[in-house]
Parts: C-alpha cells; sequence; structure tokens
C-alpha cells in the first residue's frame, strides 16, 4: 500500500509540475495568438512526441513528449527569417516583448492568485508581536520581550509573521539590528543575536520566539496575500544571489527531477504543503526565466530592448549563435544538476 501511495504522489507531483510547464508556455501562446502570430507548434514537454494532433481550423500541431521538463510554442519568424506577414520577427517590438514576458508573468499571477487563496483558507494569521520567547532564546539578551511589535529585520521592513519568519532566517545568521515597537515608541535593538541551525548543508537563523496571530478579515487576509507573495518573490531573487557569491553550493540547486522529488515529499504532507510548494516553483520558473541569460525568456527580452534602442535588430544569425551557445550551457548545467538529483534519490 505504501509503495503504491508513492507512486501516486509522484505522478502528482509530475502532474502539478506539468501544469506548471502549461501556464508558463500557455502565457506565450495566448499573448502570441492575440497578435496573430503564426504558430507551427505547442508543446508540453520535451524530446520524442508521444501524442499529437494537428488543428483543422489554425493548423497548429499540439503535442505532448516525453520529457516532462519543459514545453515550447514554436512560432514563424522566432529563430529564423519569414516571409510570413504574421511571423514574429515581423510584428512591432512592443508585441514581441509582451510575448516573450508572457509567459513568466503569467506564472507569477498564478503564483500570486493560488497563494491569496492559500492565505484566505489558512485558520491563523500571524502578527509581528511578540507573544513569548523559547525557552532557548538568545535575542532576550539584546531586549526583545514579550509585547514588542517587530518593525524591521536587518533594516527589512516586516508586516507579517511569515515576512519577520524568513527575514530572521536569512539574516540572523549575524548579529542584527531589530526595530521593535514598544509602548508606542520605536526602539532599536543592536547586533541582536539569533540562534543558528545547518538544513541540507546551509546556515539559517533561528527563530526563537513566538508571535500573536490576528483577526482574519477580507482586509488581512489580503495584506497577508500581497505580503506573503512579495516575500516569496525576494526570497527567490535573494536565493539566485546567494548561490552566485557562495552561502548556497550546487547541493542546494534542483532540477525538474529534484523539483518532482520535493513535490512528491510535499504531497505525503498534505495539500497545503504541496500547493505552497507549487506557488513558489511557479514564481520561481518566472523570476529565472527573466533573467537576462541567452536562452532564457529575458535574454530575448534584452535583445528586444536593443532593438527597441537601435531601432533596428540585431542580426538574426548573431542573436542566434548566442541564443545557441547559452541553450548548450543550459542544457550542461540541467544535465549536471539531474545527474546530482538521481544521485541523491539512489543513496
Amino acid at each position: 500500500m505504501q509503495i503504491i501511495m508513492q507512486i501516486l504522489y509522484i505522478l502528482l507531483a509530475v502532474l502539478v509540475f506539468g501544469v506548471l510547464i502549461f501556464i508558463h508556455e500557455g502565457g506565450h501562446f495566448l499573448f502570441a495568438r492575440l497578435f496573430h502570430v503564426s504558430i507551427t507548434e505547442f508543446s508540453l514537454g520535451m524530446g520524442p512526441k508521444l501524442l499529437s494532433r494537428v488543428s483543422k481550423k489554425s493548423g497548429i500541431t499540439y503535442s505532448l513528449r516525453a520529457l516532462p521538463v519543459g514545453g515550447f510554442v514554436s512560432m514563424v519568424g522566432e529563430d529564423e527569417e519569414s516571409d510570413d506577414p504574421n511571423a514574429f520577427n515581423k510584428k512591432p517590438v512592443w508585441q514581441r516583448l509582451i510575448v516573450t514576458a508572457a509567459g513568466a508573468a503569467v506564472n507569477l499571477v498564478a503564483g500570486i492568485l493560488v497563494m491569496s487563496i492559500l492565505v484566505a483558507a489558512s485558520p491563523l494569521l500571524g502578527s509581528t508581536v511578540v507573544y513569548k520567547l523559547t525557552d532557548s532564546n538568545t535575542s532576550g539578551a539584546y531586549g526583545l520581550r514579550p509585547g514588542d511589535r517587530i518593525v524591521s529585520v536587518g533594516g527589512s521592513a516586516v508586516h507579517t509573521a511569515n515576512e519577520l519568519m524568513y527575514e530572521v532566517m536569512h539574516k540572523g545568521i549575524a548579529p542584527i539590528d531589530l526595530v521593535v515597537e514598544r509602548d508606542g515608541e520605536r526602539i532599536v535593538l543592536e547586533d541582536v543575536v539569533f540562534p543558528t541551525a545547518t538544513e541540507s548543508g546551509v546556515l539559517f537563523g533561528d527563530v526563537d520566539f513566538y508571535v500573536y496571530s490576528e483577526e482574519k478579515t477580507p482586509v488581512s487576509v489580503l495584506r497577508h496575500a500581497f505580503y506573503r507573495s512579495t516575500s516569496t518573490i525576494k526570497m527567490i531573487w535573494e536565493s539566485l544571489y546567494d548561490l552566485v557569491r557562495g552561502r548556497y553550493g550546487i547541493e542546494a540547486v534542483s532540477g525538474p527531477v529534484g523539483a518532482v522529488q520535493a513535490m512528491t515529499e510535499a504531497a505525503s504532507n498534505g495539500a497545503d504543503d504541496l500547493i505552497y510548494l507549487a506557488v513558489v516553483i511557479s514564481m520561481n520558473l518566472g523570476i529565472v526565466n527573466l533573467l537576462p541569460l541567452p536562452a532564457l525568456d529575458g535574454g530575448r527580452i534584452l535583445f528586444l530592448l536593443i532593438e527597441a534602442v537601435r531601432r533596428k535588430p540585431v542580426p538574426a544569425k548573431v542573436e542566434g549563435a548566442i541564443h545557441f551557445a547559452g541553450l548548450i550551457l543550459l542544457l550542461a548545467f540541467m544535465a549536471i544538476i539531474t545527474v546530482k538529483d538521481v544521485w541523491s534519490l539512489l543513496k
């Protein structure tokens, strides 16, 4: 029975990951159709085709491919010259920018919408007012007291418990300043030291206090949904920065295999964990794809912006060569990460 449940969790995780890819490619597809761009294929997955159907009305091929690691919308004139009046390269720059950015934008919007549903379904909303300190607290020695409303951590404003916990975890590996509101006055607690903990080889600050919950109203739900979404986006950006500067090693990076593994574990813990992780991955897909790197949507957006400034496109052969080189590097990186993820599974 346990093996059957594990298989079902894996299938559910693959399905959720496929939905996130579909949302991303669907964004490109919908706006390409809106601007009447000629499309040859909409594919979910990569590699050999498993299923395909050609629309009699539009002539577009809809495909399901073997490898659930991505997808694509093949537009006429996207990577080659074309005389088709509705080719991608014949459209105004602003339309091409929207089509190119639409996949990432839809991932982000979908993440925010689902995050709002999660917050609305949550039984409690945490405030930033300290209820009591834990028995193993260290922050109390630096002036933190029950009843304090924490308004900033290490220079970053916090509005909800979710933001507060993240900032302490991210910045609390070293002494940090807290700004608290006490008896109507704002007080700066300097160089507060928090306990630390290590998870997957990464050092985090450990929250050493509990907070009060706050009344759940339509306004507070919207407020928490907004700040939880912005905090998640900030977490993804800072994780990328921390990866570049070496705070996180390669073991902290996961590809599609690692993502499915994480979603499988989340699914076994309950729907809330799976949905939240799906939200994080959706936002992550949106943000990473906007990075100005060759082969990614952000790299294509960069070339379109250059075209808008120069009033003429970068030669197609030059741009194509750069994107091809970026694609090779990206595939090589994905292969390394996939091998690492598979090795972790086999250990």
